[in-house]
Parts: C-alpha cells; sequence; structure tokens
C-alpha cells in the first residue's frame, strides 16, 4: 500500500497500543471499544504487511517490525500534537491530580519532607499515595498503571533502557543520584576502631536488605566472585530496620551512604569503607511514556530533578 492511501489514523491507534502495551488500555486512551481497536490494528497490519503485535497472556508483544518503526511514529504524532495542540498554561496551585509513587523507606523518609513542603507551599491540589516497592522491576507496575512514577535502585531496567531499549519502550527514566555503598555497624563494635579487611568481613554476622526476600544480593554476587561469602544471620524488606538492628547487634550491613540518614540514630552508626569493590549506586527515577506530557506529573518529576540531589548529597554519617 502506498503512503498516500494510507489512513493515518491507523497510526493513532498503533502508537496508542504500543504505549499501552495492552488492547483494552489503549481503547480506554483513545475511547474506543476493543473491537474498534483490533479492527484498526488489522488493517495497518493488511496496509504493511506484517503481523506488529502478537497477543501474550499479559498483553501485545510488538514484532521487530513494530519496534523499528514505533519510535519514528512516536517522535511524528508528538510534533503534530505540540503543533497543533501547543502546551496551554498551567497553574500548578489550581492543580487537582493524585499520584502513586514507589520507593524504598529510606528514599521516601528523605525526599517525602520536602516534597510534602512544596505541596502544602505551591500545589495544595496534589495527592501522593505510597505505594510499597517489592521488587528492582517496577516496569509492570508502571505498565498496567498501578503506579505513576517508581524511585530507587534499579540497575537491570537502566541497564536494557540504556543499552537501547529506550526507542521501543512505552518506559522513561531520569538519573537523581549516584553514591556508594558503605559498611555499616554499631558505634561501639568490635570492628569499629580497626581497618575493615575481607576477614573481617566474612567473618561477622550481616544483615541483609532485600525486597523481594531473596536470600542473597548485589554483595554476595560480589563475594562469590572473589572466592568468599558471608553469613547472612537476617534478611529485611527495610532500610530502617537495617539500621536498628545493627545499632543494637553486633551484625553489620551494607548500605547507600547517602540512605543512612533515613535510620534518624546516625549518632549510633559508624561507617567503614567496604574491603572489596561494589559498583555505584544509583538512584533513579522511571515513568510511563503516557505521563510524560502531564504537567502536574512533569511539575513532579522536575521537583524530584531539583531537590534529590542536594538532599542525598547532605546525608550521611562520619567514618
Amino acid at each position: 500500500m502506498s503512503f498516500l492511501t494510507l489512513d493515518l489514523n491507523l497510526l493513532r491507534v498503533f502508537d496508542a497500543v504500543m504505549t499501552e502495551q495492552n488492547l483494552t488500555r489503549a481503547a480506554n486512551r483513545l475511547a474506543m471499544t476493543q473491537p474498534a481497536v483490533s479492527n484498526a490494528l488489522r488493517r495497518l497490519r493488511d496496509a504493511l504487511g506484517d503481523e506488529l503485535l502478537i497477543r501474550t497472556a499479559h498483553g501485545v508483544k510488538p514484532t521487530p517490525r513494530a519496534e523499528s518503526l514505533w519510535p519514528t511514529v512516536r517522535r511524528a504524532l508528538s510534533g503534530l500534537e505540540e503543533a497543533i495542540a501547543p502546551e496551554e498554561h498551567f497553574d500548578i496551585s489550581t492543580a487537582q491530580s493524585t499520584f502513586r509513587m514507589a520507593m524504598a523507606d529510606a528514599t521516601a523518609a528523605l525526599w517525602l519532607p520536602a516534597l510534602v513542603r512544596s505541596i502544602e507551599r505551591d500545589a495544595p491540589g496534589l495527592t501522593i499515595r505510597m505505594v510499597p516497592l517489592t521488587t528492582r522491576e517496577p516496569r509492570p507496575m508502571l505498565l498496567r498503571g498501578d503506579i505513576d512514577l517508581a524511585v530507587g535502585f534499579f540497575p537491570g531496567v537502566v541497564a536494557q533502557l540504556a543499552g537501547g531499549q529506550a526507542s521501543v519502550t512505552p518506559i522513561r527514566h531520569e538519573q537523581l543520584y549516584s553514591g556508594r555503598y558503605v559498611c555499616v555497624m554499631r558505634k561501639h563494635h568490635p570492628l569499629a576502631k580497626t581497618e575493615l579487611t575481607i576477614d573481617d568481613y566474612c567473618g561477622a554476622n550481616h544483615v541483609l536488605v532485600s525486597f523481594s526476600g531473596r536470600a542473597n544480593g548485589l554483595v554476595d554476587e560480589a563475594l562469590a566472585k572473589i572466592g568468599r561469602e558471608r553469613r547472612i544471620l537476617l534478611t529485611v524488606n527495610q532500610f530502617f530496620t537495617a539500621g536498628r538492628v545493627v545499632a543494637t547487634s553486633d551484625l553489620i550491613t551494607v548500605l547507600p551512604r547517602h540512605l543512612i540518614a533515613s535510620t534518624g540514630i546516625t549518632g549510633a552508626l559508624i561507617t567503614k569503607e567496604l574491603p572489596f569493590a561494589l559498583p555505584n549506586v544509583h538512584v533513579d527515577m522511571l515513568w510511563h511514556e503516557r505521563d510524560t506530557r502531564n504537567p502536574a506529573h512533569k511539575w513532579l518529576r522536575e521537583h524530584l530533578s531539583g531537590t534529590t540531589r542536594d538532599t542525598f548529597a547532605k546525608t550521611g554519617i562520619a567514618r
């Protein structure tokens, strides 16, 4: 089929389905019925000679042709949308929106106070609902619309997005902060006054922070590479809890340095440099393409970008 005879409305349907990765959500987004969306996709498939989207148990999966086509379609439609319906003046002081956010307890403890102050002062119509972050893979929650924003350390997700998947996925990301891991122990721990060696580290009992409840983590993978292992006596799913346990026992833990202040007991803790290499910990925010141009959502993202780096940079405790 020639481009001149192609119904361009079919590309709007294709874009919505690629964005939502689900026919029902795409139909709701377009104010169409699901059969109408399916019919439009069938017509586009016939026009392009490719299946484009394959149904799965969880939605639809794009074919390689669809993945290569979508970035061009998205850019073209975005350009048309901006030209035909330019963004109107937005007043955050009168906005009425509710946002569901997922982040770890320590991240929330550091960031939410500043957000609440900004909402009280500048955006009294915004409401925030916090959702537990129990995974390093929040993309399904974003795709389903269970949350509007995820903030945390998502190394696998970000690596995939940075590795070329960004153009074929509706998930967007931005790095907010980059920090490092340190070993944390109570102020009067037997190891507190000596340099921490690998033998001392592996000989101690440990607390592991694991959102999913897995019995090992990034530290254990690093130790395995040098032929060592540690004894994990306790696994918890909150940084706050790990800090409290360490402060009252001889257990030690590994935490991102910027999150230690969230324990509220920095005076009872000290940090030690780890006797082995760990990659930096990156705090990223993830959101769905459907929210990119939402002005209230954009205000929320800009608030994160503008305040989180400063907030995290000022945290930590003495070595």
